[in-house]
């Protein structure tokens, strides 16, 4: 009789868990100090920041302030002195009021020449650009080429050639003189075509045309309003230049009713130098910081357009 064998292990034993062990706590970590070239880097461009900051109010800060003093106070004085707010206001009335209020007619001048002429320029560059960027024509790239060379032309080296054609033409010492060089703004031209291009989606254009609008009408319909802020960037651009333009004006103009508001001024200042004219030193003072405030009002009262439009395209 053979022995029985002994049954085999219904299962395995299973292996042993392993130890359990702590969860290592996360390191916290340090924030890195910035290097020194970052802090050197930030303070030069904070003190470069608050340098043009200075430049820039240093100026106005002393017309305000000239402004509210007599003229002896104007001369015997340290520039940045405090002066009287009723000196101002006397100051003012006296600007008004001289040489027949020729002050008030100098800066109506004024506001027709920049305000009026900066409007049409702005739409005539507007509708150039969206030209040049939308629609194709023979020339196109070398047309715009001509453009760019207009931008690249100071202001002042066409002052001449402008006398002599104006003089051709009969228009020196008149109002159109001024006025019609102001239409021409190369700069806006350049600027409205990088405009169009980053507001103005093709798309839109072609479902105009295929609804049966015509360019003309989907210019002034569609493409019109979203280079709002493109437009309102030229205007700024093209009023300031001309609102502060002298060289021409100078050239053109020798009737005084005529004069813009800055040729206007210059002959206040030459007179108090070369004249033995003291007090219309007083007056140029005045009449600069007058002539100073509709430009702050513009460019405040369109700000929210202006910085839309100088970041158009930085994102794509």
């Amino acid at each position: 009789m053979t022995p029985t064998s002994t049954p085999a292990r219904a299962t395995a034993e299973s292996p042993a868990a392993p130890p359990s062990r702590p969860v290592p706590r996360p390191v916290p970590r340090r924030r890195k100090r910035p290097t020194p070239s970052a802090l050197l880097s930030r303070t030069g461009v904070t003190a470069l920041l608050g340098l043009a900051t200075v430049y820039t109010l240093a100026p106005l800060t002393w017309l305000l302030l000239s402004s509210t003093k007599s003229r002896d106070d104007l001369f015997g004085t340290n520039g940045f002195a405090l002066g009287d707010e009723v000196r101002l206001t006397e100051n003012l009335g006296h600007l008004f009021t001289a040489d027949g209020g020729v002050y008030l007619r100098w800066v109506a001048n004024t506001v027709a020449y920049a305000g009026v002429g900066a409007l049409l320029a702005s739409v005539f560059a507007v509708a150039a650009g969206y030209a040049f960027d939308k629609l194709a024509f023979p020339g196109k790239e070398r047309l715009f080429s001509l453009v760019l060379l207009g931008v690249m032309v100071p202001g002042t080296a066409l002052a001449i050639p402008l006398y002599l054609l104006a003089a051709e033409a009969g228009l020196v010492n008149t109002f159109w003189s001024v006025f019609t060089p102001g239409l021409v703004f190369p700069f806006g031209v350049y600027l409205a075509r990088v405009f169009s291009a980053s507001y103005v989606p093709d798309e839109v254009l072609e479902a105009a045309r295929m609804d049966g609008a015509g360019e003309f009408r989907a210019f002034c319909r569609i493409a019109f309003p979203m280079l709002a802020p493109g437009f309102v960037t030229i205007f700024l651009f093209q009023f300031t230049q001309i609102w502060n333009s002298f060289f021409l004006p100078l050239v053109m103009l020798s009737d005084q009713d005529l004069y813009p508001v800055n040729l206007g001024l210059y002959v206040w200042y030459s007179s108090a130098l070369s004249q033995g004219h003291p007090e219309d030193y007083l007056l140029a003072v005045v009449g600069s910081l007058v002539a100073v405030a509709p430009l702050i009002a513009v460019f405040l009262m369109l700000q929210r357009f202006w910085k839309s439009g100088m970041t158009a395209g930085a994102v794509k």
